[in-house]
């Protein structure tokens, strides 16, 4: 850490699920040097009533909705979201700002002489916002933080059952989310991916895969706050049938899915040779 870097940008609790315990001492060091702390908002729904991330450093911080305020976490995530800021970088934030006057009116204040500017027109997913602010209304403050116990609840829940099923490459306390590897499955040639075609069989959209990249095999597996515990339930047996099937027999796992309509494609060409756009048949 030298004067030349000016921030360091960071997930926490980070992509395995593990809370990084020694973020007060990394913010220290970063401040010392003059630096900042952005913190990476995306696993927000481990902390939402629980921490203060200003209170270890942090000075800037991303919410993101998807996940922690309701809405899905696919496709790359809403791309919408407040940034939040400490005091000290609150006079560079773009204008204009929405403020309120003496009156209790709303308006943008362009006024703002140490301002970066404005970065672009457009102010977001404007429906995802109005939902995420809905989810924070309806639950208050006690609901949220209930929001995040449940789900630090689910992921140990499965954590626990999984346990002795499948490779668990880091035994750290987990918060929102735990991952796990295919290691006991590939000895009969079972990837990861052979697992999440034969989870769609049983019904479940499977989890992230082949991620986070540290982990071999990855599967990421998150199941937030909305799940109940029967779901939680169905989802562990599948996965521990899946086990077994990969043991017994596993060319079942390698020609699956056997229920969907369309069945496996051709992955390597598919990334050789992509099709992006559609094109009518000649006749």
């Amino acid at each position: 850490m030298t004067e030349d870097v000016a921030a360091l940008m960071l997930t926490n609790p980070n992509t395995l699920g593990i809370f990084e315990t020694q973020i007060a001492q990394i913010s220290q060091i970063v401040h010392q040097r003059g630096g900042l702390v952005y913190l990476d908002g995306a696993n927000l729904n481990a902390l939402m009533g629980l921490a203060r991330p200003g209170d270890f450093g942090v000075d800037v911080m991303h919410l993101n909705l998807h996940k922690t305020f309701s809405t899905p976490h696919g496709g790359g995530g809403p791309g919408a979201g407040p940034v939040a800021v400490k005091k000290i970088i609150e006079p560079f934030l773009p204008y204009p700002t929405v403020e309120k006057d003496a009156e209790g009116k709303y308006f943008f204040n362009y006024h703002r002489p140490q301002s970066i500017g404005k970065v672009k027109a457009f102010y977001g997913n404007f429906g995802t916002l109005v939902r995420a602010l809905c989810y924070i209304l309806a639950n208050g403050a006690t609901g949220l933080r209930e929001a995040s116990c449940v789900a630090i609840l689910n992921a140990n829940y499965i954590k626990q059952n999984l346990l002795e099923v499948y490779d668990l490459p880091y035994h750290e306390p987990v918060l929102h989310e735990v991952v796990f590897s295919n290691k006991k499955q590939s000895k009969n040639h079972v990837t990861v991916m052979d697992i999440a075609k034969r989870l769609m069989d049983y019904g479940f959209h499977p989890p992230t895969v082949a991620f986070p990249l540290i982990v071999a095999g990855a599967l990421m597996i998150e199941p937030t706050e909305t799940e109940s515990k029967e779901e939680l339930d169905l989802f562990v047996e599948a996965m521990k049938s899946i086990a077994e099937e990969a043991e017994s027999n596993p060319d079942l796992l390698l020609r699956a899915p056997h229920t969907t309509r369309v069945r496996r494609l051709d992955e390597v060409q598919a990334a050789r040779h992509p099709i992006l756009r559609w094109k009518p048949r000649t006749p």
